[in-house]
């Protein structure tokens, strides 16, 4: 089974992505051959400054390989060391009809919170298409927000091979339920474009302060208090084990507890989990060699895959010869 994954470096990594994204590419590492892509063409809709692009695609890698990817078991590469890809969303565009594009959420939601609409933006799903079908991936681990995209790739996929033979797999989204939403600081989902996250590799003080933040509702400290309702407890059963979940879900019902005292709990697991990740970091920062060397490697691997795909596409639609 081959498991394509990719990550935007838009911004700094955080519990969202770590849930949302990383911890489940970790976890379908150990079940298949898995190709993960740092995807910083896509980042471009975003970032337009070149330095901090580069920096931020450099911060992605550093993440994921502190928080335990195998290089052996994961090929990380960077989208823009794969050129095939993009000859192979012009392929594919000549098979996307415009209403496909047109009715995509995450295209109205950016237009819809100011994001200037241009080329990119709109044909960002046939870029993404030609991410996943370009290593004939089997299973495609995304956020509920994502899993459009995914059967958008089906769709252009499907009309690409009934109308040129067979050339894609068609993949599979894999959504883990459980944590396809985590909420940020003021309920709405974890998301960089709200400002409400809580990064995996700020300082601790920041970080203690952003979980202090956490909006609750005015429940008095000596009532009880249903901890699914509460953001502070959404997120600490994310990290904490189940002993330590029933442990502080008891003290929620039995009343007497602030919610103070839960987003200490929170920090307090928060920084159990994580403290050891930004030292692996740390460490990784000061061997930026073998970094590169695990990206090139990653790229060596995925465009490897992706120079057979392309072939078969391009002699299926005539541009070379059969």
């Amino acid at each position: 089974m081959r498991i394509l994954s990719g990550i935007q470096p838009s911004g700094n990594l955080h519990l969202g992505n770590y849930f949302g994204m990383i911890r489940p590419a970790l976890e379908l590492q150990e079940r298949g051959e898995s190709f993960l892509f740092i995807a910083n063409y896509h980042a471009m809709t975003t970032v337009t400054d070149a330095a901090r692009l580069r920096g931020l695609t450099r911060d992605m890698a550093l993440g994921y390989l502190a928080c335990g990817l195998d290089p052996q078991r994961t090929a990380l590469f960077r989208q823009g060391d794969v050129p095939e890809v993009h000859e192979l969303a012009w392929l594919l565009s000549c098979v996307t009809p415009m209403g496909l594009l047109e009715r995509c959420h995450s295209y109205k939601d950016k237009i819809a919170r100011g994001i200037a609409a241009n080329h990119a933006l709109f044909a960002y799903p046939v870029l993404m298409a030609a991410d996943i079908l370009a290593y004939q991936s089997d299973i495609v681990p995304v956020g509920r927000d994502q899993k459009q995209h995914v059967e958008v790739t089906r769709d252009i996929a499907i009309k690409f091979n009934n109308t040129y033979g067979e050339v894609f797999k068609i993949p599979e989204s894999s959504i883990r339920e459980d944590v396809a939403v985590v909420p940020g600081l003021d309920g709405q989902k974890m998301s960089k474009s709200y400002d409400n996250t809580i990064e995996l590799f700020g300082d601790m003080k920041e970080t203690k302060a952003r979980v202090m933040r956490i909006v609750t509702d005015s429940t008095p400290l000596e009532d009880p208090k249903d901890p699914a309702q509460c953001n502070i407890f959404a997120l600490y059963k994310l990290i904490a084990t189940e002993a330590e979940r029933d442990e502080l879900a008891a003290r929620y019902r039995a009343g007497g507890m602030g919610y103070g005292h839960a987003k200490k709990a929170l920090f307090e697991i928060f920084q159990r989990e994580f403290e050891p990740i930004q030292k692996r970091r740390a460490e990784l920062a000061a061997n930026m060699d073998y970094v590169e060397g695990v990206l090139r490697g990653g790229a060596e691997r995925a465009r490897a895959e992706a120079v057979k795909t392309l072939d078969a596409a391009r002699k299926a639609v005539g541009i070379t010869g059969a």
